[in-house]
């Protein structure tokens, strides 16, 4: 028998414990029958104010991986979601391929995760020169710009917000995002690409894709819409984007 909620589909969702702003994303983009529940990956030191500190925060983030992925699956979800989005874009397009292998088998289960949301994105938008706005260190920015580069996107600008610790990419407010928005776009910029699950970027994305005249991609919607997409749920959500809305 079907979940009474999740009648649609359940989905298990993988999110470091620091973050406050992706589940709350994923619950304002909700559709009927369609439930999202959470596994926390224990983040012990959050400190990332330099290269080093974001190498400790994602190998906090792989050995607790596997112990959240049984967690979650104990609530016998449908499919997973990567809830945090440096780790897939780590390694460039192998990293990703091998993050998803480790998910796959652990699950068993399809995943989506934040780096291939965008290729999709980008990909279905034409888009070939790209804007990026991140909350990561030097490292994680040259991690994003490979990833992208292997694909045969161009990054043409780059704003990483440095944050110092993971709960403190939450912090940033809107009027910092959009001025990192206006910096990195440009008339030979195709679209904008928003990292960082802990950003809170989702309705102003919606609103800047009005005002720039171009897509501009939120990371916790566009791994939303590759969820739904990938389940076949077609259902049109407003506020979140042109991807939620028109495809």
């Amino acid at each position: 028998m079907p979940d009474v909620l999740g009648w649609r589909r359940k989905f298990g969702v993988l999110a470091p414990s620091t973050n406050t702003v992706v589940e709350p994303d994923f619950a304002r983009m909700g559709v009927p029958g369609v439930t999202a529940h959470f596994g926390r990956i224990h983040i012990r030191d959050q400190s990332m104010g330099d290269d080093a500190g974001m190498d400790r925060l994602l190998e906090q983030i792989r050995a607790e991986m596997d112990a959240t992925c049984a967690r979650v699956l104990t609530c016998e979800p449908d499919y997973m979601v990567m809830g945090m989005s440096a780790e897939t874009f780590w390694g460039g397009v192998a990293g990703n391929q091998q993050f998803v292998r480790q998910i796959e088998e652990a699950t068993g289960l399809q995943v989506a995760t934040g780096a291939e949301a965008c290729r999709r994105a980008l990909t279905l938008n034409g888009a070939k020169r790209i804007g990026v706005v991140t909350p990561y260190q030097p490292i994680g920015d040259a991690n994003v710009i490979r990833f992208f580069g292997e694909l045969g996107f161009e990054v043409a600008s780059i704003k990483g917000l440095r944050c110092p610790t993971a709960v403190s990419i939450a912090h940033v407010p809107e009027s910092d995002l959009r001025a990192a928005l206006l910096e990195v776009d440009s008339d030979d910029v195709d679209a904008l690409v928003q990292c960082g699950t802990n950003l809170s970027m989702v309705r102003l994305a919606d609103e800047a894709e009005r005002w720039l005249s171009k897509p501009v991609i939120a990371i916790n919607a566009a791994t939303w819409w590759m969820a739904l997409r990938d389940n076949g749920i077609r259902d049109r959500i407003e506020g979140a984007g042109s991807l939620l809305r028109d495809h």
